[in-house]
């Protein structure tokens, strides 16, 4: 990967900083902003990382849902809810896997106003292909050991699971 640019300073600190001077709960806040900065990190990283495939992180999430499906396809809306986002963010990333050969939309069989997205055997060769860019690229995590990567996800169980997601 192309080294970035690095900072004299770490912003977050700086932020934490002029935060306490002003309001309180300086620690939620350099907590919760690290975690943006490191989310933004990763993503750019992994979508660097597949750009040579013509993917992205999330066109690959959808996949990745695809293939782990019983019958290798899923309602745009159940894509939704499992990655979390709008349909109307759906749409775009599976019109472009479309577009690629990786799936293919169809009417649901029991559901006439419901679309089926469908993993193609192209879509099945993909993904596994950018599985092991992903692997290789240690989902970004690199920085990280194993017993590191499993105590923040410990970690992250708790706000998780008091918004809702579990």
């Amino acid at each position: 990967m192309p080294e970035r640019h690095r900072l004299p300073f770490d912003p977050i600190a700086a932020a934490a900083r002029s935060w306490e001077q002003r309001w309180p709960e300086r620690d939620r806040m350099e907590a919760v902003t690290s975690l943006m900065r490191v989310h933004q990190l990763v993503i750019t990283e992994l979508d660097e990382r597949l750009r040579p495939l013509e993917l992205t992180f999330a066109r690959f999430e959808v996949l990745v849902l695809l293939a782990f499906s019983r019958r290798g396809s899923l309602p745009l809306g159940k894509i939704g809810e499992r990655l979390q986002v709008h349909a109307t963010s759906v749409t775009p990333l599976v019109k472009r896997l479309e577009a690629s050969g990786y799936l293919t939309r169809n009417r649901h069989p029991e559901d006439g106003r419901a679309v089926l997205a469908e993993i193609t055997p192209a879509g099945r060769q993909i993904t596994e292909r950018a599985r092991a860019v992903i692997t290789d690229a240690q989902f970004g995590l690199g920085s990280l050991d194993e017993e590191q990567c499993r105590a923040l996800t410990a970690m992250l169980a708790a706000p998780r699971a008091a918004a809702g997601d579990f």
